[in-house]
């Protein structure tokens, strides 16, 4: 049992040395440890309070950034509204424009047949006028062969004037 229990001197010891260590520890190391300490809870209670304004500067980044979103979203849609309208627009005005084209064409077209019917008119009454002089002078040249036919003829045809 006598290795269980200490002896009185080692006691002594060991109390006197652990005072001493601890008034040396105390005197000058326990202001150093315990500003250090002190430094070590700040720097991670500042660290916390930004980590926090970090995080509640994200919800707020956040919010703006769905807010932003939203707005290009709607400004989206209206800029594809606008360009529909416009390519609506631009169709009824092409639309419109082929349709007075094509009523144009179909004036033109119908003005020159017009004129053209009428240009073969003239020239159908032309050919039967020379037609017509034509067979009169073989009828002529048959019938008045001899002189007195012709001088007959010739008498009437005066009279004829004479009175229209």
């Amino acid at each position: 049992m006598e290795l269980l229990l200490p002896h009185t001197g080692t006691l002594i010891w060991m109390t006197l040395s652990f005072s001493i260590a601890l008034f040396i520890l105390t005197k000058f190391a326990w202001k150093p440890i315990m500003t250090f300490l002190k430094a070590r809870e700040s720097t991670i209670e500042n660290a916390l309070k930004a980590a926090e304004s970090a995080k509640e500067e994200m919800k707020k980044l956040q919010k703006d950034n769905e807010k932003i979103i939203a707005e290009a979203k709607l400004e989206r849609e209206k800029i594809i509204k606008e360009a529909r309208e416009l390519k609506d627009s631009i169709i009824d005005e092409a639309k419109s424009k082929a349709g007075e084209e094509a009523h144009r064409i179909v004036e033109l077209a119908n003005e020159t047949i017009r004129n053209e019917r009428a240009s073969v008119i003239n020239e159908i009454k032309q050919q039967i006028a020379l037609l017509s002089v034509q067979i009169a002078e073989k009828l002529l040249q048959e019938k008045l062969v001899n002189e007195t036919e012709q001088k007959d003829l010739i008498e009437k045809l005066v009279r004829e004037i004479k009175l229209n």
